[in-house]
């Protein structure tokens, strides 16, 4: 049970922080608000999927 518990936590929580990840990664203008919004009440499920919409969207830092 022990091994199970370990080998879930981490995949469920690299899934928690995915839309902080997608923001850092594609360098999106509104990073710092995904991030926090994302861990602080990325919980309630409706707050994650909306971050997760907000990371994948346009709004990024163009690279000149």
């Amino acid at each position: 049970m022990l091994f199970l518990l370990v080998l879930i936590f981490p995949i469920l929580f690299c899934l928690y922080l995915l839309p902080t990840w997608i923001a850092i990664g594609r360098n999106h203008n509104q990073a710092a608000p995904i991030i926090i919004l994302n861990i602080f009440l990325g919980w309630t499920f409706f707050v994650w999927i909306c971050c997760l919409a907000w990371s994948c969207s346009n709004n990024v830092w163009s690279k000149k």
